[in-house]
C-alpha cells in the first residue's frame, strides 16, 4: 500500500497550525516545514508527532522544493496552515493512491469560510490553487518565484481532479486582511521587478481597481455579501501596493539629508 507524506509550511501559525495537523493525523509521515517562527508553532508541532524542518524563507517556490525534498514517502500532500483535510478528502485520498493506475498529480478544490460563512464565488470555489496530491518528483516550483508560485508538472500522463473539497480559512479577521494584503504586496512587487515590470502611481490604482470589479462584479462576489465586499476590498488593496511598491522600488526614494545644526 502506497505511503502519505504531508507538508506544512508555517510561520508564527500557532493558532492555527494544531487544527491543520489534526486534520491530517492519518498520514504516514507529517512534517512542519517551519521558517523560524516567533511564536510556539514549531513546539505545536513536535508536541503532536510531527517531524519540524527550520528553513530560512526565500520565497515560497523554494520554500516548496525543499519541503518537497524532505518527505520520505511516494506520495506527498501538500496542506497548508489556513487549510483542514476533511474525512472525505482523506478517503478520497485513500482511495486514488490505491488505484491501479493513478495520475501522477492531482488538483484539490478548497471551500472557503469568512465572517461567518462559506464563500460561494469571489473566485473562491472551487478555488484550485496548485497540485496538492502528487507523486515524489512530479512537481518542481520555481526556486526564484517570492509568491504566488509557478510549478512545472513532470508527468506524461493528465492531471487529475478530486472531488471533495478541503476547507480553507484564509483570513482569521479583520486584521489578517490587512496583514496579507500588505506581506503579499511586498513580495508580489519584488516578483514583478524580476519579472522587468514597471510600477507607477496611475498604475497601481488601474490595477486595484480592476482587480476589485473583476472580482466584485465579474466573479460575483456582490453574492457573497459583507464578506464579498471585504475580500474585494482586500484584493484591491493588495494590488494597488503591489503595484505602488513597486514603483517605490524603482525609484529608491531617499530622504534629504539632514546635516547637524548648532547655536550660531
Amino acid at each position: 500500500m502506497s505511503k502519505i507524506s504531508v507538508y506544512i509550511i508555517a510561520w508564527n501559525e500557532a493558532d492555527k497550525i494544531r487544527s491543520a495537523l489534526n486534520s491530517v493525523l492519518w498520514a504516514d509521515e507529517i512534517i512542519l516545514v517551519d521558517s523560524f517562527s516567533e511564536d510556539e508553532t514549531a513546539a505545536i508541532a513536535l508536541e503532536m508527532g510531527a517531524r519540524v524542518e527550520q528553513i530560512k524563507f526565500c520565497g515560497f517556490g523554494e520554500l516548496r522544493n525543499q519541503a518537497m525534498a524532505a518527505c520520505t514517502h511516494d506520495w506527498i500532500f501538500s496542506l497548508d496552515a489556513d487549510e483542514r483535510c476533511t474525512p472525505e478528502v482523506r478517503d478520497e485520498i485513500l482511495a486514488t493512491v490505491a488505484l491501479t493506475d493513478p495520475a501522477d498529480a492531482y488538483y484539490i478544490p478548497r471551500r472557503n469560510y469568512f465572517m461567518g460563512r462559506w464563500i460561494k464565488h469571489s473566485g473562491f470555489y472551487p478555488d484550485y490553487r496548485q497540485p496538492q496530491l502528487f507523486r515524489k518528483g512530479s512537481l518542481h516550483f520555481k526556486t526564484d518565484d517570492p509568491v504566488h508560485e509557478e510549478y512545472t508538472i513532470h508527468s506524461d500522463k493528465p492531471v487529475g481532479y478530486l472531488q471533495q473539497p478541503i476547507w480553507q480559512f484564509p483570513y482569521k479577521n479583520m486584521e489578517e486582511v490587512a496583514q496579507k494584503a500588505n506581506r503579499y504586496s511586498s513580495l508580489g512587487a519584488k516578483k514583478l521587478q524580476q519579472r522587468g515590470r514597471h510600477g507607477g502611481m496611475l498604475k497601481a490604482l488601474g490595477r486595484g481597481l480592476w482587480s476589485f470589479f473583476h472580482m466584485y462584479i465579474l466573479k460575483k462576489g456582490i453574492l457573497d455579501g459583507w464578506p464579498g465586499l471585504v475580500i474585494a476590498i482586500g484584493n484591491f488593496e493588495g494590488t494597488w501596493y503591489k503595484y505602488a511598491k513597486l514603483h517605490e522600488l524603482e525609484e529608491n526614494w531617499q530622504q534629504p539629508d539632514s546635516p547637524p545644526l548648532r547655536k550660531k
